[in-house]
């Protein structure tokens, strides 16, 4: 019996891994690649006895665990938590093996501390792959402590800011209620700032932040790229680099970060990751345009604060002016800069249309507002535009269309004020 002892104790001292799942069976080809990379150095565990092996002293013996999970553990994200919670205490590297879990219950792991992710079925030497990045992690050396910063040179910039700051401008569309047209408008003002000039234009990028109905990727025809969600889930590492690997481009001109291929929770990013973006955006390009979700969230706060001009489209009816008294006794509550706000009347009557005319003057007086910008009802046309995926500019049967004329006047004169502005600081 002791010989016995002792062989199961060399054999439990050899355990380097554990997947950790609600049924192991049910990743069978988890099982033969956890074989193949770690032949019998690893075990298994169920969720409620992980939370108690890792308070025991075997666990220093791990490397790394895996934690298997598909759509029917989403009610156990808070034990699942709590282990990956665990296991960074104890310095135990995470990886998730994910199969249809949704994308906020991965968002919340990944922000607690989980080291990669893979997804189920696993592609071929993925794992093998996964575990030889978490090995390298392990051997990193320690970052060298921060040296104390000199207090004139700009040291306080954060550091994923370009050194070729363009420093471009942020102009947010926000539509105040549904079928407004705001992301038309947004899409088609991207596109017209860009093509300003044939060479030596801008650069121009648009950011659909809209993460639950994003029509950006469907206006313009673009795939919606799964990396845009990796990007959303971890912004902390978020420099250039990234950001570009993170949009498509549009004929060449026109940078485009797509809404995610999933629909996602508006709070799945923070005040914090959106200044993060706002902030690479404006640095790698002269005009960052914002398609914003008609929802006001925490972070609506962010966009509004880093805007330079926020356009807030409405139209001519009784929701759209409740809308915009709501917007604005918001904005004055929490003292935000109310004065950003640009007021963007779409479908606005024709100039024949004198009753229409005389109702836009008694929405404005009985807003108090200003609209400084009446979009013209581009017709079917626009709609036909849109469903082919291309910008007015580009639809043969839109070129002359009267709404795609006002924008792009609007993109001349704010690419001109610009300019001046800029000129001015020379």
């Amino acid at each position: 019996m002791s010989n016995a002892a002792q062989m199961l104790e060399a054999e439990t001292a050899q355990i380097v891994a554990c997947t950790v799942s609600r049924d192991v069976s049910n990743f069978d080809l988890l099982i033969e690649d956890m074989e193949a990379e770690l032949g019998e150095s690893w075990g298994d565990l169920g969720f409620d006895e992980t939370l108690r092996f890792l308070d025991q002293p075997d666990a220093s013996a791990l490397q790394f665990i895996a934690i298997a999970l598909d759509e029917e553990d989403e009610s156990d994200v808070p034990t699942v938590s709590a282990i990956v919670a665990r296991a960074k205490e104890r310095g135990i590297r995470v990886l998730l093996i994910v199969e249809a879990l949704g994308p906020a219950a991965l968002h919340q792991l990944m922000k607690l501390g989980a080291n990669d992710f893979l997804p189920y079925p696993l592609p071929q030497n993925a794992l093998h792959e996964a575990i030889e990045r978490l090995s390298a992690e392990a051997v990193a050396p320690a970052p060298a402590a921060p040296q104390p910063a000199e207090p004139d040179d700009g040291a306080r910039a954060p550091a994923f800011r370009s050194g070729n700051s363009r420093d471009g401008v942020i102009l947010p569309v926000h539509g105040l209620a549904g079928g407004v047209g705001a992301s038309t408008f947004a899409v088609n003002l991207a596109w017209e700032i860009a093509t300003l000039s044939k060479e030596n234009g801008p650069r121009v990028c648009l950011l659909d932040f809209d993460l639950q109905m994003g029509a950006a990727a469907t206006y313009l025809d673009l795939p919606r790229r799964d990396v845009v969600f990796d990007m959303l889930s971890d912004t902390s590492k978020l420099d250039t680099e990234s950001l570009m690997l993170s949009m498509v481009t549009y004929n060449e001109r026109l940078h485009v970060l797509t809404a995610p291929g999933e629909m996602l929770p508006l709070d799945i990013v923070t005040s914090e990751d959106i200044h993060r973006i706002l902030n690479v955006a404006r640095s790698c390009f002269d005009f960052v345009i914002v398609d914003m979700p008609s929802t006001v969230v925490q972070w609506t706060e962010a966009v509004l604060n880093q805007a330079h001009v926020y356009f807030a489209e409405i139209e001519l009816d009784m929701r759209s002016a409740q809308n915009t008294l709501r917007m604005i006794r918001a904005l004055k509550a929490e003292d935000l800069p109310l004065e950003k706000m640009r007021y963007v009347l779409n479908r606005a009557p024709g100039m024949a249309d004198l009753p229409g005319k005389a109702r836009v003057k008694r929405l404005a007086e009985s807003l108090d507002i200003k609209i400084e910008l009446q979009m013209p009802d581009g017709g079917r046309q626009v709609t036909q535009a849109n469903d082919h995926g291309l910008p007015l500019a580009l639809h043969g049967a839109t070129k002359k269309n009267a709404l795609r004329k006002e924008i792009g006047k609007l993109a001349k004169s704010l690419f001109e004020l610009n300019r001046a502005a800029e000129s001015a600081k020379l």
